[in-house]
């Protein structure tokens, strides 16, 4: 007989200790839909609490997280118990954990590790998992997952989600006979437009926002009110079935052709895949792109293709063996806000920016973040040393979702916004129709510093040599109070500055002086005028002809060209009307700045045509790109409408690709762009 091995105590109390914060945090996410902590955080205690039960087998109790799918449902909704498990799956973090799936089931079969293995794979939808019970073709139960076996009703709500059939129609000839009846499954999710739209909606309400859009797309269908459901746009992508009567379908794959076919959404991303070293390809495909799509997925779904084989394979406690959910980074993540600075941008605009302690979210170590303006701090009632949940996606400024006041000690500090400037003490302005208040001091050491960096811009009057250290020095040393000073400068002027000698003094002396012939475009975009960028200034310089033109602009003028809204109009006349811009202005052209026309006189080839960039581009700088639509007489746009005529993508393209698929807008590769051209 085997000795009985001691367990030490320290491992039976994290166990405990792991169970009991578990099973608080399916509390949260399941009953109250307001977790507070990230999805990565909830994860590393459940796969904690795996590994030390396979360690220990002793210590699996029948009542562990881990035997069990998800949580019992919230009372007030009638329970639906479903005719087949709806499993959670397990999780897989990086590629050996999914080659050694790939292994398990191989060794599971009976099969060598050199037979592969075929599978579906499809983006991991972060949403709400339902069943759709149709029978005779009629939608007549719908069904959250629940803890797996009993889920609760929702059917009325789910009728109000147009994507979902209230009855199952053929659409294509060779689509199978509608089943007797046929249990549908799918992920009920938010879109990522939709979610911010109900954050903002929210906060103005004094309400707290949703973390995510999977909690807001939960709260959305637990409203006993179909008519709140109905408000808020959800939508479902179909994934499988569960029972099925009158039709046997033979593999994963023939589901996800079936399905479309059926009338039912089907995520276009799906993909059979020969083995399972494709469907690692695929999971590093979908992570590149997973910040442009319109809704969160935090991972792809890899199932074994073959139904046949899921019998075989079966289940375990709480997942099936056949299917395995691989997870990308996380995006969010939680820490402690330490400290808040408040930073002056070049406009005046005082952005609160949060000193964090630091979390590493999606890779990279994030410990600074913006907290927007005064009315997102108070509205989410956010504190100095509160705990709080911070997200981060693709290149986006990490930014705070929400606290997590739940775990307040009372120690925490009310966030004092400032009155005065940070900088030169000003005392700061809020217009009644704007959230940011500004230091009204144009000569403000932080914005002019951002004024003079933004003049000097290589898309501006592009200064040689003048970057943030030089920017810095020439206002500290009180060389120049006004960007018009600097082109008043002398060589011996620069040497004053720390480390310029006679060369380097002489470099950026020249280096003014050529940028004073520059073109109108440039200088208008130069000036910093709020709202006007490149593409702007352009289109600006095309109407107005002149500089002066431009100044003496109404609102009605600048409104009447097609592409400037009410917004733009003002703080253009605004910028003009100030008189302090005004002597600035003449003072450099007083300077000797002047406008070139261009050298060379290109065909207008792109006249009419608007075009929008996203991703990377191989051939050239994506500024390059936009200068050489702006000189063949075409328009460059920031933003995806239905007034644009070509969204030209370079690699990991970013949300406006998908924008231009939803609004049918042609979209080019860079070498389709280069082709149309080339020409010229």
């Amino acid at each position: 007989m085997q000795e009985k091995r001691e367990i030490p105590s320290e491992v039976i109390e994290r166990v405990k200790k792991l169970r009991e914060e578990i099973e608080y945090h399916n509390y949260r996410y399941y009953v109250l839909d307001s977790p507070v902590i990230s999805d990565a955080e909830y994860d590393a205690l459940m796969r904690e609490l795996k590994e030390l039960e396979n360690q220990y087998p002793e210590l699996i109790t029948p009542d562990s997280p881990t035997q069990r799918v998800g949580f019992k449902p919230a009372e007030g909704f009638k329970e639906v118990p479903h005719a087949e498990p709806m499993l959670s799956l397990d999780d897989a973090m990086n590629e050996n954990e999914v080659i050694e799936f790939d292994k398990r089931i191989k060794r599971f079969l009976g099969l060598s590790e050199n037979e592969p293995i075929e599978y579906t794979v499809e983006p991991k939808i972060d949403g709400v998992a339902v069943e759709l019970t149709y029978e005779n073709g009629v939608l007549t139960v719908a069904s959250t997952r629940g803890d797996g076996y009993v889920g609760e009703e929702i059917t009325n709500n789910v009728k109000t989600i147009k994507t979902i059939p209230l009855k199952i129609r053929k659409f294509a000839e060779d689509a199978p006979e509608i089943p007797i009846r046929v249990d549908i499954r799918g992920e009920i999710y938010l879109n990522k437009e939709e979610f911010e739209k109900i954050n903002r909606e929210r906060i103005l309400k004094g309400e707290i926002p949703f973390a995510n859009p999977r909690n807001a797309a939960a709260g959305s269908l637990r409203q006993l009110d179909p008519s709140i459901t109905a408000q808020r746009k959800l939508d479902i992508f179909c994934y499988g079935v569960g029972k099925v009567e009158g039709y046997r379908f033979t593999t994963q794959w023939e589901v996800l052709q079936v399905l479309p076919n059926w009338g039912f959404k089907v995520n276009p991303y799906v993909k059979l895949v020969k083995d399972i070293k494709e469907a690692i390809e695929y999971h590093h495909e979908m992570e590149k792109i997973r910040d442009t799509l319109p809704y969160e997925t935090d991972g792809i779904v890899i199932k074994v293709n073959e139904l046949s084989l899921w019998e075989k394979l079966g289940t375990k406690a709480r997942s099936p063996r056949y299917a395995l959910a691989y997870k990308f980074q996380p995006t969010q993540s939680t820490t402690q806000l330490l400290e808040v600075v408040f930073q002056v941008g070049r406009t005046g605009a005082i952005t609160p920016v949060a000193i964090l302690k630091p979390v590493q979210i999606g890779g990279v170590v994030v410990e600074r973040a913006t907290l927007h303006n005064e009315d997102y701090i108070k509205n989410l009632d956010i504190r100095v040393g509160d705990w709080v949940l911070v997200q981060r996606a693709g290149d986006v400024i990490p930014q705070i979702v929400m606290p997590i006041k739940e775990r307040r000690t009372g120690e925490e500090k009310e966030i004092a916004f400032p009155t005065h400037c940070p900088i030169c003490e000003s005392k700061l302005v809020k217009k009644p129709e704007e959230a940011v208040w500004r230091c009204p001091n144009s000569n403000c050491y932080a914005s002019l510093v951002r004024k003079i960096l933004h003049l000097a811009s290589r898309n501006a009057m592009n200064i040689e040599g003048l970057g943030d250290k030089v920017a810095q020095a020439l206002v500290d040393k009180g060389l120049v109070q006004n960007v018009a000073d600097l082109f008043y400068l002398k060589t011996e002027d620069f040497m004053k500055l720390p480390g310029f000698a006679y060369k380097k003094a002489k470099n950026l002396y020249e280096a003014i002086q050529k940028s004073k012939k520059t073109t109108l475009p440039k200088f208008i975009y130069a000036l910093g005028i709020r709202h006007v960028g490149e593409a702007m200034a352009q289109l600006l310089a095309e109407r107005f002809k002149t500089l002066e033109r431009l100044m003496n602009a109404s609102m009605a003028d600048l409104l009447n060209i097609s592409g400037i809204g009410y917004e733009v109009a003002k703080s253009i006349v605004e910028f003009f009307k100030n008189e302090e811009h005004q002597k600035i202005i003449k003072r450099i052209l007083e300077a000797g700045v002047t406008f070139l026309e261009k050298e060379e006189k290109k065909p207008k080839i792109l006249e009419g045509l608007t075009f929008v960039f996203t991703g990377t581009l191989k051939s050239m700088g994506r500024e390059d790109a936009k200068k050489r639509v702006l000189d063949l007489g075409g328009r460059v746009s920031d933003s995806v409408s239905k007034g644009v005529n070509y969204v030209v993508v370079g690699e990991a393209p970013g949300s406006k690709y998908q924008k231009a698929l939803q609004l049918g807008i042609k979209v080019l590769k860079e070498e389709e762009f280069l082709k149309m051209i080339e020409s010229v």
